[in-house]
């Protein structure tokens, strides 16, 4: 993509698998030097050895932090400091959705998807502040979901969340321009994951292969472009919006859905 981030520095939360790790090999194929953390430890441990083994010659940095404990995620910054001797792209990739209508929701999961949703973001941009001031390409980028704009009953608390970090994240596009940091986010679809793996091994129909069973399923939710989206065009769109390419956009929130959306 050339994204002129060879030899900088980026940082991304969540980034073991889907989404994150997508995008850690993204970044790392850019010539990117790389921070990443996630909660396991042994996925942890099994990415970093595919990405070292992928990218021998990388500066890769695995550190286990649970975004929702702030202590640990300065600590992940204090060290990410350390190693690198500063910051400039962080990506923030942390959360899964609850299914529940409005009377399946317990009163503490209200509570428990605004924290993982705002707070998932608000540590780590909270813990990288200093470094990312530092830096003359800095931005911030999260990944978000185009539940913020068009929620789902069948996901009432997620989308309320989600819609929740989409109005804090524009605020804070505003209010760290005149610190020369980009904020922007994504707004996903229905990607390929190991939710819809599950589901997908516990389809009716055992002879029935992904590619058929996830082309049914995207149909059935009216998906224009007949398929989920695959981590890597996600990985994609991050890595666009965190870097130099996308250097007059702030505050934006990019559409990743395969036309999924019904909103103007």
């Amino acid at each position: 993509m050339h994204s002129q981030l060879s030899q900088r520095i980026a940082v991304v939360t969540g980034g073991s698998s889907g989404i994150g790790l997508a995008t850690v090999r993204l970044l790392l194929a850019e010539g990117a030097k790389v921070a990443f953390c996630g909660r396991d430890h042994d996925r942890l441990a099994t990415a970093e050895q595919q990405l070292k083994q992928a990218f021998p010659q990388a500066d890769l940095l695995a550190l286990s932090c649970d975004v929702l404990n702030e202590e640990q995620v300065h600590h992940f910054a204090q060290q990410v400091q350390q190693h690198f001797g500063g910051v400039d792209v962080l990506i923030n990739n942390a959360g899964q959705g609850f299914v529940a209508h409005f009377d399946d929701t317990p009163s503490e999961r209200w509570l428990l998807e605004a924290q993982l949703k705002l707070f998932g973001v608000i540590y780590p941009v909270q813990a990288f502040m200093s470094a990312l001031q530092a830096s003359d390409i800095a931005s911030i980028t999260c990944v978000n979901s185009l539940l913020a704009l068009q929620p789902e009953p069948h996901m009432i608390a997620t989308s309320a969340a989600r819609a929740a970090l989409l109005n804090m994240t524009l605020t804070l596009a505003h209010e760290l321009a005149p610190k020369n940091i980009r904020v922007n986010s994504i707004l996903l679809g229905m990607v390929d994951s190991g939710q819809w793996r599950r589901r997908y091994a516990e389809r009716s129909d055992p002879q029935q292969s992904w590619a058929s069973w996830s082309s049914e399923l995207a149909q059935r939710r009216g998906i224009p472009l007949g398929r989920l989206g695959q981590p890597e065009e996600a990985a994609q769109a991050l890595l666009f919006l965190a870097s130099p390419l996308a250097a007059f956009t702030t505050g934006a929130a990019l559409d990743v859905s395969g036309g999924y959306n019904r909103h103007l």
